[in-house]
């Protein structure tokens, strides 16, 4: 008996831009003070987002907006469950404090990894206001926690995947959802 895979397009590469150009004029419009805004990508497609929204912003705005990487495995709370996958890989060269920071991330599903990344962030200083940017917000939350800003809304059943492909990272843009 085989199991069949399916496999639908939620994002096309020419959608994924438009939505990041949308997500990032979304971020300016809420950002009061650009010069205090700050991207922190988090690992693993968060971080080439931010990069990719830090770029949209300086072409919209003229304004180079700092960008830092995030690494939340030691700040989960289920690190026992899930083993330790990857050395910290943090990357935060600036004080936060006093900045807008937007955690960027691809998909929010139950919530705990942007649980995860706001404990992480007070390490690096105290913002003004932290925000969240997700490309995907499939739902099924944990947590109370809701993004800032988001690319898609994708209702899902718990057992389906959402698979973000970037260039960068994957060789192509675009986003699937996965269905057994």
């Amino acid at each position: 008996m085989s199991v069949s895979v399916k496999v639908v397009e939620i994002l096309s590469p020419e959608e994924l831009r438009r939505t990041l150009r949308r997500l990032a004029s979304e971020i300016v419009e809420r950002t009061r003070d650009l010069s205090k805004l700050v991207l922190i990508g988090i690992y693993t497609r968060g971080v080439p987002l931010a990069d990719l929204l830090a770029s949209q912003i300086e072409g919209l705005e003229n304004v180079k907006v700092a960008v830092g990487a995030l690494d939340i495995t030691f700040y989960r709370d289920d690190l026992d469950q899930i083993g330790l996958r990857t050395p910290a890989k943090t990357s935060i060269p600036f004080d936060l404090t006093g900045k807008t920071v937007v955690l960027v991330d691809d998909v929010i599903f139950k919530g705990r990894t942007a649980r995860a990344a706001l404990n992480a962030v007070n390490e690096y200083g105290r913002p003004e206001v932290i925000r969240l940017a997700v490309l995907v917000d499939r739902g099924h939350r944990q947590v109370p926690i809701h993004p800032d800003f988001t690319g898609k809304q994708l209702p899902t059943a718990a057992e389906e995947i959402v698979k973000v492909y970037l260039q960068e990272t994957d060789g192509k843009d675009g986003v699937e959802l996965i269905e057994d």
